[in-house]
Order: C-alpha cells, then structure tokens, then sequence
C-alpha cells in the first residue's frame, strides 16, 4: 500500500476512524460542537467551528453529501437571478462566495464555464436586451466582489456562427446569434462536500456518517449507529441541526416548504461537441432558464425545475414524469437535433430547504434564498435556506450563533482563507505529471490516486466501459473519504450511479475496493 503523507493521514476518512471516534463519544467524551447533517452546510459547519480551536463531532444518518449537496447543477454562480429580482445582499454574497471558492478555498474543484444563452426567435429583442444587461450587471458584481478577471472573463455578444461553434446542436433557422457569459462550475458537487469534511477531519473534527439523530438537546444528542444498531448519546456544550430539509423533524417550530429541482442525465454525444454550456429561456418566463451543462465525463445534466412538494421528505427523491416531459420541452424549443424520452439515460432530483416565512401558497420559485439562522429557547442553533455557492457563510453564521448562545471561547471565523483537501493554484496543478482529469478532481492529491494505479494496473483502468472513473479512484474512496459501502462509492465519491446501467456494471468493482481496503 503506498504510504499516506502526514496531511493525508490527518485528513482521512475510514471505516477504522470512525471505530475510533464513535468509540470516543460513547465513552463520555463531551465536545464544544456537535453538527448534525453532513451535507455542504453542515460540514462547513464543522469545519468553521474546528478551525476555531473548538472541539467538534458531526453526524449523518445516511453519508457525506446525501441529501440536497449532491443533487444540485453543480454551479457555484455568483447572484445574477437576485439581482433581477431585487435581493442585491443575496447576489453579492454569492458573488464573494463563488470568488472564495474559486481564488482561494477550491480552485482545484471549480473552473471557470462559459454559457451560451442563443438568441432564437423565441427570444425578443427586448428579452435579449435585458439579458444583455442582466450579464453586465453580473459582471459588475463580479468585480464588487474583488474576482480577478482572469478567473471570471468579461461577458459579450456572439454571432450566430460564433454561437453555433460552442453549440453546434442549436437550430439554426432564425439564430441571430448568443450572448456568452462565465460562471463557476463544480468538478462536482458531492466531491466538493468530502474535500469540506476532510479538512474538517485534518482540524480534529469526529466527522461521522451512519449516524442517525434521534432526538437534540441543548447538550447534545441520542444517536443510533446505523452500522450496528446500538445508540449512544453524544454529549455536547452546544448543537447545530444543518439537516437541511430534514431540520424541522429535529426542532420544533422549523418549517420549510421543500421545492424540487430536476435534472435529466443525456450522452453527450447526442448534443454534439458542445464547448460551453447553455442557457436555453422558458417560454413565457422572464428570468427563468432550462441549463445545459456538459460534464466531461460523456455525460450532459439539463435541469432544473422549482417545484413546490408536499407531504413527507423522503431520502431520494422521485423524478415524476411531468418534470422530464418539461425538461425536454424546454430543449426542444432551440435544438436542431431531437432528444426524446429514450434518450434519458438517468434523472435526479434534490429538494432545496427553503424557509417558509408566510405560509402562502406563492410559488416556490419566488420564495428568497438568503438563509436563515434560528436559536430554539433550550439553545439548538438551526440553519436554513440558502443555496450551495454559500455554504461557508451559512456556516459561519451558524457557528457564530452557536458560540453566542453558549459563550464559548474560541477564535474568529478563517474559511474564507483556509484552503480545502487538494487545493492549490493554477501554475502548482499544471505541473503535475498525472491525467488533467484526476487534477480536476482531487487537485494536489491525484499524484496519490495515481500511484495506485502505477503500483497496480489493474488499478489504473476504467472500473466500466464509456466511463473515466479507474479502481484506484475507489480504493483511495474507500481509505481516504469515508466511503463504507457500494452505494457510497458509485452513488457520490463518483457519480457512476446516476445511470441505473452503469450502476450494475460498476458494482463488482466497487465491491472488490471494498475488499482490499477491509
């Protein structure tokens, strides 16, 4: 086995560590914080709180980004939607927060993409006008919140040739050409939220999955090990729930109106060689975009849909067919090419936890994200709303609620300059000798992946046929990102799972990482 660096030791996730740290807790270990929901918010929780000084333990019931975390477009954008509906702190705070993630805290797991937005005739000149302006606008956000140009490019007007070129699937006839714009776009989102528990994990956080919460105190929780059944309570000076849409089945008087966004799973191939992705208008909608976003990985997502949802969360949301039909609607109304139902090689659907202010029956689509941050009398610091391009803020001011209600002592807030598992610059990751896709994914750390690879060439091959993912992505999941079982590694330490074929393929393979890592 090639043998960790310190800091990867430090940062590691493993069925062994979590042995230890449970064992810990259930000895009467108290600690300063104890998160509970491991989804980006909560994990940037017990980052922000660990990098403190404070002592902390996080807990899931599922895995690391099971829930809203993984199902997202993948996007860290920086507010152009807030600004047309008026929520300027909104949009600047997610200006300065995609600029953190992309200059300073992640730059390895966030590039720069570029956005096609085709001026059909469905799109007036008058429409075309206050997109043009709307990208403007953006820019200038951009630069309030200090992002160099060189990471983010200034937007402009295409021809239609020129429009064509980066996507050469749209309809010709009546194109009179595109606006381009850039945003931030993920590597991956459930990547994003193992590289915040890892660092967490390397400040001394107990970062803890298979852990379900069964009731919150102001002192801490009882919890049951879902691995073996047995429950524990876990003693703590103060409590963050960041369950997201399950917060409010943990504190009372917490209540969200739950709102689905869809995406559809395509082959590349069948939109052609796209080199940006798309912003393709709603019919009938002024500010409201179907996204075409090209993955790398012989996989586009077109998303996404915001609709109310009642009744009870579950774990995984069900993708209904209304919403599919609706996405290929949408994508129909500016390709040349046809993309019908038995081209959806997959689908899937997060549920965005939006804080129900009112109680009205307006759309979901209109509710604000700016997050909210609530203290229960007994002391349970609960956070809401929000979005995925601001989770470090959400988690700061999490903490810092937390730390207020119990005063404890600890230093200021440091995430907006602490940079996560694999981060470095741009000249630093461009002189790794490795495959450019593995520095995309685990930054200064796929010299390591690698190896494996190097030490084992059954390793170093595609786990299935028409997919990048290789054996050694999973053993390192498996040693070193908390990966416990098949679904872990296929469904979120890689994204083979989103297509139910590829899952069944990949199954094997995951099982033997499982194997040589026990």
């Amino acid at each position: 086995m090639n043998r960790p660096s310190s800091a990867q030791s430090a940062s590691s996730l493993n069925a062994a560590r979590r042995r230890r740290e449970l064992a810990e807790l259930a000895d009467g270990t108290e600690v300063d914080v104890l998160v509970v929901g491991l989804g980006a918010t909560g994990a940037g929780a017990a980052l922000d709180a660990a990098s403190r000084g404070l002592t902390v333990a996080a807990v899931d019931a599922h895995d690391l980004a099971f829930g809203t975390s993984r199902w997202s477009s993948k996007l860290i954008h920086g507010g152009l939607r807030y600004l047309a509906t008026g929520q300027l702190d909104v949009a600047h705070e997610s200006a300065v927060e995609r600029g953190v993630l992309m200059e300073r805290t992640a730059p390895h797991l966030v590039r720069a993409q570029p956005f096609v937005l085709p001026l059909t005739p469905l799109v007036s000149r008058g429409q075309a006008a206050l997109a043009r302006a709307g990208f403007r606008a953006g820019d200038l956000l951009r630069a309030s919140a200090r992002t160099s140009r060189a990471t983010l490019p200034a937007p402009r007007a295409l021809s239609a040739v020129e429009t064509r070129y980066l996507a050469p699937a749209l309809r010709a006839t009546g194109l009179r050409g595109g606006l381009l714009s850039w945003d931030g776009q993920l590597t991956d989102d459930a990547r994003l939220v193992t590289a915040i528990a890892r660092t967490a994990a390397a400040h001394g956080a107990r970062v803890l999955t298979r852990v379900r919460a069964l009731a919150l105190s102001g002192t801490g929780a009882l919890v049951r090990d879902e691995t073996t059944g047995e429950e524990l309570r876990i003693r703590a000076r103060t409590v963050i729930n960041a369950a997201g849409v399950w917060a409010g089945g943990l504190v009372d008087d917490i209540r969200l109106r739950p709102s689905r966004g869809t995406h559809l799973v395509l082959r590349s191939d069948d939109l052609g060689s796209l080199s940006a992705g798309m912003h393709i208008p709603i019919p009938g909608e002024r500010n409201r975009f179907v996204l075409v976003l090209p993955q790398g990985d012989g996989r586009v997502y077109v998303g996404l849909t915001d609709e109310p949802v009642d009744g009870s969360v579950p774990d995984v949301p069900e993708v209904p067919e209304t919403d599919i039909g609706f996405l290929l609607d949408v994508l129909g109304s500016a390709l040349d090419v046809t993309v019908g139902r038995a081209d959806v090689i997959g689908a899937f659907a997060g549920l965005r936890p939006l804080l129900d202010t009112d109680g009205g029956p307006g759309r979901t689509a209109d509710i604000s994200r700016k997050h909210a941050v609530l203290t229960s009398p007994d002391g349970i610091v609960t956070v809401v709303g929000g979005k995925l391009t601001t989770y470090r803020r959400m988690a700061q001011d999490a903490v810092d609620a937390a730390v207020l209600a119990r005063g404890l002592a600890c230093g200021r807030c440091r995430t907006a300059t602490v940079p996560l598992v694999g981060a470095a610059g741009p000249r630093a990751l461009a002189l790794l000798d490795v495959p450019r896709r593995l520095v995309r994914r685990y930054g200064a750390e796929a010299p390591a992946v690698h190896v494996l690879g190097l030490k084992d060439p059954s390793l170093a091959r595609p786990v299935i046929p028409g997919h990048p993912v290789t054996g050694a992505e999973l053993v390192w999941a498996v040693r070193h990102e908390g990966a416990l079982d098949e679904s872990d590694l296929l469904d979120r330490r890689t994204r083979i799972g989103l297509v139910a074929d590829d899952r069944r393929a990949a199954h094997d393979a995951a099982r033997d990482a499982l194997a040589r890592s026990a």
